[in-house]
């Protein structure tokens, strides 16, 4: 038999698969991983499965785990070729869905898929992702980057993450102990972390009609810098008050709003909560301006300016809030928990 003939093999990299530029974007992102290797960490980057010491963790301790993504911020993102804000919001949004349930992070996965990989902008990401996780105190213990050009159109590309956490279980913040009469505290949100991209994309494309590098209205920042704040942590606040026993609940603020975030955490109870306690935002007044967006569909496309909200003791409400001033954190009194009403009621 004569010699297979190679004028037209294919290899993956015809198929739209670079194998070394994935290579490449670990390899300079590998620095910035170790960083937030601790000694519960028993693995180097590379290896098929993360391995994290689990002894000492507690009495009875309990893990918790989330996962999510940063859905279409990352169009933003990609329209400037600034991807490190976005790995950052990725962890700091997963710390938060885990830290409601008094949950401390212990590690984080990341995924990227991608249409055409960008060894570049995969470093950049991976890079943002590590260097969130090391000022959490959180290891990177593990990740996928996966180019599928079949399933990603070229110049998309998604950012997902899995974060585990620990909370010793006398300790977990179920919303068990929520009653009628408790205050809502909130605390302020910078812009809309990771929720409303989709409006907010359409507002400032075909309402504003400017382009993400040109100014922000009423702002001196483009409007990717506005749009693209990272999504703020709050596990620092919060980390003194976790074992407080008149912390009865709290709810992180993403898609849906305050109208569909709060009541997950109510037991079956609802909440008066006035809208006009939380500070403004000027992001949040162009876009709802420029849109012509209704009051009630705002509130459940964005954060509108809070970020989190404590469920706490009527009696404690003042200490939380005096606690939270010493430290220089922002924080404002916005409702209170009724047996009487189902899901979130306006007061304004």
């Amino acid at each position: 038999m004569g010699e297979h003939s190679t004028t037209n093999s294919l290899s993956y990299t015809d198929a739209g698969v670079n194998i070394a530029a994935a290579e490449a974007a670990l390899d300079a992102s590998k620095a910035a991983i170790r960083k937030t290797h601790g000694e519960r960490v028993l693995a180097d980057v590379g290896s098929f499965g993360g391995l994290f010491r689990a002894d000492g963790l507690g009495k009875e301790p309990v893990l918790v785990a989330t996962a999510d993504g940063v859905g279409t911020k990352i169009r933003i993102a990609a329209a400037i070729n600034r991807f490190d804000t976005v790995g950052r919001c990725l962890v700091q949004h997963c710390i938060n869905d885990a830290l409601v349930q008094g949950a401390i992070p212990l590690f984080f996965l990341d995924y990227i898929g991608v249409g055409k990989l960008d060894a570049a902008m995969v470093a950049q990401a991976i890079t943002g992702v590590a260097n969130a996780c090391g000022d959490h105190g959180v290891a990177l213990l593990g990740g996928e980057t996966a180019e599928m050009p079949g399933v990603y159109p070229e110049g998309e590309f998604d950012l997902v993450g899995t974060l585990v956490g620990v909370v010793e279980r006398e300790f977990l913040i179920d919303g068990s102990a929520v009653k009628s009469g408790d205050k809502l505290i909130g605390l302020p949100s910078v812009g809309l972390h990771t929720n409303g991209y989709s409006l907010a994309r359409r507002i400032v494309e075909e309402r504003f009609q400017i382009s993400y590098t040109d100014p922000f209205p009423g702002d001196t920042r483009s409007a990717a810098d506005v749009l693209l704040d990272p999504h703020l942590c709050y596990l620092e606040t919060m980390r003194p008050w976790l074992r407080n026993r008149d912390l009865h609940a709290m709810a992180h603020i993403t898609g849906g709003g305050v109208a569909g975030n709060l009541p997950r955490v109510l037991h079956g109870m609802g909440a008066s909560v006035s809208r006009l306690a939380v500070p403004q935002q000027n992001v949040f007044t162009q876009l709802c301006a420029a849109g012509e967006v209704r009051p009630d569909d705002a509130w459940q496309a964005f954060n509108m300016g809070v970020g989190m909200i404590l469920v706490v003791e009527a009696a404690a409400a003042e200490d939380f809030l005096q606690g939270f001033a010493k430290t220089g954190q922002k924080a404002f009194l916005m409702g209170e928990v009724s047996e009487s009403i189902r899901g979130v009621t306006w007061q304004d």
